[in-house]
């Protein structure tokens, strides 16, 4: 490989200890292996994108929970933090594209590591949509002119709705171009849009909690029109458990990551952190600088309005320019990440059009045939949007219990491996079990069982909960009941689909095996 970069993209020699580690699992170097610690952290904390996700969901968590459900937001690092630590170990032993299905492959056996590759990339294709969608909550909030179908902004409405996804479309054509044409500006669009995030991020803070017109004491109260406290809570949740996920991004991308062993570890565990501190900031923020807390606009308007009415229509809008921003760069993110879970499970030859899948452009270092399809896929989902605007948070459900199943499906196995002290963390590794600077890899030690059984548990409680078929959540209208069960009917039709396509080429690879008499 012989292509330049400037400062964090500079590529790898050929057959470089980073390379020679790939083909020790079978695999040849074909991405470009570019990116350094920024841009890992990068692709962790972009997927996430605290502005994307707060400003997206803000409104819905709090129309439910009332201020209360801020505290939901710690719980969900807590429950994620151990996630990411059991998938920092596995990022040190498998630095390999299609981080979930490699992993849990690797733990269980080839179909149970299928499915939840399959799992993982439909709902990471479910999130692309749904990212795409965040743009309108902030572009209406800027310039009316933004409203392209009909007159009402608010998502929940049928013009918001329709309007959402005629947004949607446009971002989506953007990052697929972008996703085809080199990793070198994939990887510096990242970078500087995560900087822009970061640093609005901070703006935003400072701001709202300057211009506070309550106490913290606030946050204990429940709104008015909540169910009990627990029901506010677990419906509260949904914001910062859509917020928390995309972590494992950095491990998505360790075959162009130089010193993935040492970089990616890191990354995941500080994205996620990063991400935390930021969205818990920011949501403790909203609630004490909105103008009022009762006159409905905080559970419709959300972040938006908190920034328009009270920093001023200049100030408010010039930070939801960044958040425009955000929005573009976590959407770019997570089709990439998207990208590479077709590319790895193609590359094995898991996947329909498996050869066309798993082809890299060797000038660009890109799997192109993987963006196509994300980005289409991700287009005709956004269609859903013209239906009803329900489909606006079922298509945010659907996505987070897709990738919390998947994340499951990987600290299930890697808890009976530890169990049964088959784990001893040398797995996939040289006898010294060392990084690329000679250090021990990450391990949580004496930690690893209690911390992968509270990820487990943890896991699966979200993924019930989240998918649990709340008519009051998911049809608030009624007449609708495919959206009060179309989480449910989604994975079911996920799994069928799956399981057809299984039975499909097992019965192909049959029928083409050789017969000897």
């Amino acid at each position: 490989m012989t292509t330049t970069a400037p400062s964090d993209v500079r590529p790898d020699p050929p057959e470089s200890p980073d390379d020679r580690s790939l083909a020790e699992f079978g695999y040849r170097q074909e991405l470009h292996r570019s990116l350094g610690r920024y841009a890992s952290f990068a692709a962790g904390f972009s997927f996430i994108s605290v502005l994307t996700t707060v400003f997206q969901f803000f409104a819905f968590g709090y129309a439910f929970g009332g201020p209360v459900f801020f505290w939901t937001w710690p719980a969900v690092l807590v429950g994620q933090l151990t996630v990411a630590a059991c998938f920092a170990e596995l990022a040190a032993r498998y630095p390999i594209s299609g981080a979930i299905y490699q992993w849990s492959s690797r733990l269980s056996n080839l179909s149970f590591g299928w499915f939840a590759g399959w799992i993982m990339v439909i709902g990471q294709i479910v999130v692309v949509a749904a990212a795409a969608l965040a743009l309108q909550m902030v572009l209406p909030a800027i310039w009316s002119g933004f409203q392209l179908v009909g007159s009402d902004p608010a998502p929940t409405s049928a013009d918001g709705a329709a309007n959402a996804a005629v947004l949607g479309v446009i971002l989506l054509v953007l990052t697929t171009l972008v996703n085809v044409v080199d990793n070198r500006v994939m990887s510096v669009i990242n970078r500087i849009g995560v900087t822009a995030e970061i640093i609005g991020a901070v703006l935003i803070i400072v701001l709202l909690l300057t211009h506070s017109e309550r106490s913290p004491g606030i946050t204990f109260h429940t709104g008015a029109g909540s169910s009990g406290l627990f029901g506010a809570l677990m419906v509260g949740s949904f914001m910062a458990a859509y917020v928390m996920i995309g972590f494992d991004s950095a491990g998505e991308m360790s075959e162009e990551t130089r010193d993935p062993r040492r970089t990616a570890p890191r990354t995941i565990l500080t994205a996620l952190g990063a991400a935390g501190l930021l969205g818990g900031l920011i949501v403790l923020g909203g609630l004490l600088a909105a103008p009022s807390l009762t006159d409905g606009h905080l559970g419709v308007d959300g972040l938006s309005y908190v920034l328009t009415s009270s920093l001023g229509d200049g100030v408010g809008r010039a930070l939801l320019a960044d958040v425009v921003v955000a929005i573009a760069v976590a959407t770019l993110a997570i089709q990439t990440a998207a990208c590479r879970m077709l590319f790895s499970m193609a590359r094995d030859g898991q996947l329909p059009f498996s050869r066309r899948l798993a082809k890299v452009n060797p000038r660009t270092g890109m799997p192109s045939a993987p963006a196509l399809v994300v980005g289409v896929l991700a287009a005709a989902l956004l269609l859903l949007n013209f239906a009803s605007p329900e489909a606006f948070l079922a298509i945010g459900t659907t996505c987070i219990v897709m990738l919390y199943l998947a994340y499951a499906m990987v600290t299930g196995p890697l808890l009976v491996r530890r169990l049964r002290g088959e784990f001893s963390g040398s797995e996939g590794v040289d006898e010294e079990g060392v990084d690329e600077e000679g250090r021990p890899l990450f391990s949580l030690g004496r930690w690893g069982i209690p911390l992968n059984a509270i990820a487990l548990l943890y896991g699966l409680f979200m993924t019930v909960n989240l998918a649990w078929p709340r008519a009051a959540v998911y049809d608030p209208a009624g007449g609708h009941w495919y959206f009060q069960w179309f989480t449910l009917l989604f994975l079911g039709v996920t799994l069928v689909a799956g399981a057809a396509y299984r039975a499909y080429r097992a019965r192909a690879t049959v029928a083409k095996a050789p017969a000897y008499a």
